[in-house]
């Protein structure tokens, strides 16, 4: 089969739907209220996705939402008419995806019988309580905002809804759009608590003559300044193999990237700290732009009585803590949601296991 050429997912997916899901149940269950969105998982969500994307998961996909009791009534029905009606190729790309120990996992195949499509049949409460943990239409809670990594919330609220006839995915994506301004500054000043906590460990290292675990600490702080640049962007910073990807398109990333790409390039300790104190000063000096704080002086200096020079960024903790009202919120610890103290991507996929590390690790105080 000749490849076809490449279509960003969201465009290729928001097609499938209107060109051959959507008439499909225009004539099977005619006048069902419904919804129709590309969400969750995939590099098309968050709009990375390039050529090399098709070999896995990617493809003519997404979630089909009904009311609950529809869902009960006619989902059965609806999956299976799309097994046996769908085309068996979409704009070029097969619409059958394989399961494991076939020709890989999710991984697009031609086929003779059913298709084994990616449409999911199910009810928006559902499924944001299976990607979150929580239904994001009801309160969103503290522990709720806590628990959740900010890869799943860019999943949550990326992606594109193609119809919204429920009426429900609108409301439930406005809830996520970002953090409380309290629990923005709470998260804020725990991603600056993550850099002060080793920003002098680039030049101890190479003081004694491991440069190695030197650039390992750079490579840390690194790319806590780039999350913490999202952070102040008002942007979720999506998990390891896109963070570079979404810093790219911030505002201040051309003038950023090239000193932390130096700061990380570097062999000696010396050059490393020079750069990274260059970044240090241009990510207070944005700080301070935002005006969520009062100005906090933005220049580096020496580390104590040591002779490695740093920004104290616990200075910037210090502000954002004083100026949250929530006193919920301003008497947490500062470690911060759940992925700025868990680094395991089995436990960051699954909201169970999210939501008790971060009972145990951030426990709210009872109510009054």
């Amino acid at each position: 089969m000749t490849k076809p050429s490449f279509i960003p997912g969201l465009e290729l997916s928001r097609h499938f739907y209107f060109e051959a899901v959507r008439p499909l149940l225009d004539e099977v269950v005619p006048g069902t209220a419904h919804s129709a969105a590309r969400l969750g998982s995939g590099s098309e969500v968050l709009g990375f996705d390039t050529a090399r994307s098709a070999d896995h998961e990617w493809g003519p996909r997404l979630q089909l939402f009904l009311h609950p009791q529809d869902v009960t009534r006619h989902g059965a029905t609806i999956t299976e008419l799309l097994s046996e009606r769908l085309p068996k190729t979409f704009r070029g790309y097969p619409t059958h995806f394989a399961v494991a120990g076939e020709a890989g996992i999710g991984v697009m195949q031609t086929t003779d019988g059913p298709v084994r499509h990616r449409v999911e049949v199910t009810d928006p409460g559902a499924w944001f309580t299976a990607q979150l943990g929580f239904d994001p239409r009801k309160d969103v809670t503290l522990a709720d905002w806590l628990a959740t990594p900010t890869q799943l919330l860019a999943e949550a609220t990326g992606g594109a809804v193609f119809h919204d006839g429920l009426g429900r995915l609108a409301t439930a994506r406005a809830a996520l759009d970002w953090y409380p301004h309290d629990l923005w500054l709470y998260v804020l000043a725990c991603q600056w608590q993550r850099i002060s906590q080793e920003e002098a460990f680039v030049g101890r290292c190479g003081e004694v003559g491991d440069e190695l675990g030197s650039a390992v600490v750079t490579g840390r702080l690194v790319r806590d300044v780039m999350r913490l640049c999202l952070l102040m962007d008002r942007r979720y910073p999506p998990y390891s193999k896109w963070l570079g990807s979404a810093f790219a398109r911030l505002p201040q990333a051309s003038s950023l990237a090239p000193v932390l790409t130096a700061a990380h390039a570097a062999t000696d300790w010396h050059i490393r700290e020079h750069h990274l104190t260059r970044a240090y000063e241009a990510i207070a000096a944005m700080h301070n732009q935002l005006g969520v704080t009062d100005p906090v002086d933005p220049t580096t200096r020496p580390y104590h009585s040591r002779p490695f020079q740093v920004l104290h960024a616990e200075r910037f903790t210090e502000a954002l803590i004083a100026r949250i009202t929530d006193p919920t919120i301003g008497s947490l610890p500062t470690v911060g949601a759940v992925d700025q103290f868990i680094d395991s991507t089995d436990v960051l996929s699954r909201p169970e296991l999210t939501r008790a590390a971060t009972h145990v690790t951030v426990s709210e105080p009872p109510p009054a």
